[in-house]
């Protein structure tokens, strides 16, 4: 029960889709295939479930070229800049795929391999799922073991854990690619949604959307949501930032209070429907969460409403390290060497509101 065969992988393998559930009435549905959130029902105010996920209701598509809709990225989410990371004196060279950058892991990322089922408790609501990238797996150093955990607890939230161990040094930067439209996949464009950012500082970007290296302060600027702004409010604007991202696709700095432990995730953001009230609460253990406005969708994709997704049609929070860190010293470090395993933790809580 909460367990059934998806279709078959890209290699032959099977493809199962796992549903996690509460007595809550909120339900999460996850395949093995890129370790992917492809549904999240959720009690909108009146009590009417609301799928708030982007997604396909086929496996075909996820085979296919999408924009990494709800996948696991690794080894290294977002961008590296010109493909290439020096560590500990050696040069890796990566390849490319994205305006001469690397971006999610290269070409074959983590999100088009099926990952092998370690555990799976329905009763629990609780899926663990793992893969192995070995070594120079697209250009990366080191064997690494990768285990991610959903569990969805009582109180609606989604915690997904992240943990990964290496046997040579490397980089590492996961995180989920799951996109939101909190009044309901299909309904059209997250444009009226009510975000707020806890970040006073961002990491400003190239036209090729590698950082430049330093953060901003997010005043005056159309990039400060610390005060819940509809995101549709100022995403127009010529700012010159949103120009170069076609809309909000940035990394902004998340600090902790003095004092909190590395293993409390701290409030990175909350996101409201005016039209359902549903409303989406983020956080994690990650320095950095990248707020995306799904600029590249083209209509050429069709969701399970059988609507297609357009433009601003969904938002990600990707919690993570900052994009291009290897190659950015000022930045919070995405080294993992062998002996500390890497762990990570995203919650996005689900709510209500009038």
């Amino acid at each position: 029960m909460g367990r059934e065969l998806f279709g078959k992988g890209p290699d032959g393998e099977d493809v199962h889709r796992y549903v996690l559930s509460n007595d809550a009435g909120v339900s999460v549905d996850v395949i093995g295939y890129g370790a992917t959130i492809t549904a999240a029902h959720v009690p909108d105010r009146t009590g009417t479930k609301r799928n708030v996920v982007l997604g396909f209701s086929s496996l075909a598509p996820y085979l296919g070229p999408h924009p990494a809709l709800g996948a696991v990225m690794g080894r290294f989410a977002n961008r590296i800049a010109g493909g290439r990371f020096t560590l500990d004196g050696t040069v890796y060279k990566l390849p490319i795929n994205n305006n001469g950058n690397t971006l999610h892991g290269g070409k074959r990322g983590f999100d088009r391999y099926t990952w092998r089922e370690v555990e799976f408790d329905a009763s629990r609501a609780r899926l663990v799922l793992g893969h192995t990238s070995p070594d120079g797996d697209e250009g990366f150093p080191g064997t690494l073991d990768v285990r991610v955990t959903y569990t969805l607890t009582a109180k609606n939230e989604l915690c997904i854990d992240y943990f990964a161990t290496t046997d040579k040094p490397t980089v590492v930067n996961l995180t989920n690619h799951a996109y939101f439209n909190l009044s309901g996949e299909g309904t059209g464009d997250i444009l009226d949604h009510e975000l707020v950012i806890f970040a006073d500082s961002f990491a400003p970007v190239h036209r090729n959307q590698i950082p430049l290296g330093e953060l901003q302060d997010v005043t005056g600027t159309p990039l400060d949501f610390r005060q819940a702004t509809p995101i549709g409010a100022r995403i127009r604007q010529g700012h010159e930032q949103l120009v170069r991202g076609m809309g909000y696709d940035h990394c902004y700095f998340l600090k902790k209070p003095a004092g909190t432990p590395a293993d409390q995730p701290i409030h990175a953001a909350r996101v409201r429907s005016p039209k359902t009230g549903i409303v989406l609460d983020t956080y994690t253990t990650e320095p950095g969460v990248e707020f995306f406005t799904g600029n590249v969708f083209d209509a050429t994709l069709v969701g399970p409403s059988g609507s297609v997704y357009r433009q601003t049609d969904g938002l990600c929070l990707e919690t993570q390290h900052f994009p291009d860190s290897p190659n950015q010293p000022a930045f919070p470090s995405s080294v993992l060497r062998p002996g500390t395993p890497f762990t990570s933790r995203t919650i996005y809580q689900f709510g209500v509101s009038d």
